[in-house]
């Protein structure tokens, strides 16, 4: 009995090891469409994002109450600083999406996931120690990968390059909202946080859609529903699931998989065409971010 346990344990292990990395690979692949959604859909960009965000509202709740974690009794201080976290979040977001229509899908995957090299910065500034070895060489790559990018955008037209500069907002922003939250994050559970960061962030999202004179209710929910599900349900639920099985180093690595599908759904679907420059500054930024995520544990 006990020779077989061995052998059948090891490849039980094994099934589950490439069962959590398909997870990971699929819940980015997953993300990377949310972008060619936000651009078919008939709202506007913010509009798409309040629907991705108020859609999901109810399967929150209902994980944070399937974890037993709870949704009520928070303080006073905590709740302010989740509203100034899902302000954060939802001009992330609408930035984002109003960037994606005005650049490359791939440029505004890759800058939208900036918040990763944004917070290794963060972390050393508030750790009041320098960047070592392969960290000052994320810091060289992302800024000559950004530099490249926003060059090349810049060539194109300026509505290309004020995208870039849409993301790369988006990704300053959603830093700022990680680090509002990371140490609430451990005291209330991520579910029942997300839950108010939701409550929080729709109105906003909403209020804002209106002011720039977007069309909210879609005539075709198709996309909307797509982009709910592969982005909120699909995508964030994949993630959530596998991250705590991999290191930084493997997290940043899979990352990488969304601005590459993101960049082919581009050329494929909207005849964006990445030139051997782009393809430079992609790889740059790109490494970048698998230091960043490498790094992360140490600077946090």
């Amino acid at each position: 009995m006990e020779s077989d346990a061995g052998p059948k344990a090891k490849v039980f292990v094994a099934w589950r090891g490439w069962l959590l990395l398909a997870a990971l690979l699929a819940g980015n692949v997953a993300l990377a469409t949310g972008p060619w959604l936000v651009r078919v859909a008939d709202t506007g960009p913010v509009s798409a994002g309040f629907w991705r965000v108020f859609l999901a509202l109810p399967f929150l709740v209902l994980f944070a109450r399937m974890s037993g974690q709870r949704l009520g009794g928070m303080p006073r201080k905590t709740l302010v600083l989740v509203a100034l976290g899902a302000t954060a979040f939802a001009l992330d977001l609408a930035s984002w999406h109003i960037g994606i229509g005005l650049t490359r899908l791939g440029n505004a995957t890759l800058f939208g996931n900036a918040g990763s090299i944004i917070l290794l910065f963060s972390g050393f500034v508030m750790a009041r120690m320098l960047p070592r070895g392969f960290e000052w060489l994320a810091i060289v790559c992302a800024l000559s990968g950004a530099a490249i990018l926003l060059g090349r955008s810049l060539e194109i037209s300026a509505e290309t390059f004020a995208g870039d500069l849409f993301c790369l907002t988006a990704g300053l922003l959603y830093a700022i909202y990680l680090i509002t939250l990371q140490g609430e994050r451990a005291r209330f559970g991520s579910w029942s946080l997300l839950v108010w960061v939701s409550v929080f962030a729709c109105p906003v999202l909403l209020v804002l859609a209106l002011a720039l004179g977007e069309p909210v209710w879609p005539t075709d929910w198709t996309p909307i529903l797509i982009l709910f599900v592969s982005s909120q349900l699909i995508g964030q639920g994949l993630l959530v699931y596998s991250l705590g099985h991999f290191p930084p180093l493997i997290i940043g690595l899979a990352l990488l998989t969304q601005p590459a599908v993101a960049a082919l759904i581009g050329y494929s679907v909207f005849g964006e065409v990445l030139m051997p420059l782009d393809m430079l500054g992609m790889v740059l930024v790109g490494s970048a971010l698998v230091v960043a995520k490498a790094s992360q544990r140490r600077v946090e």
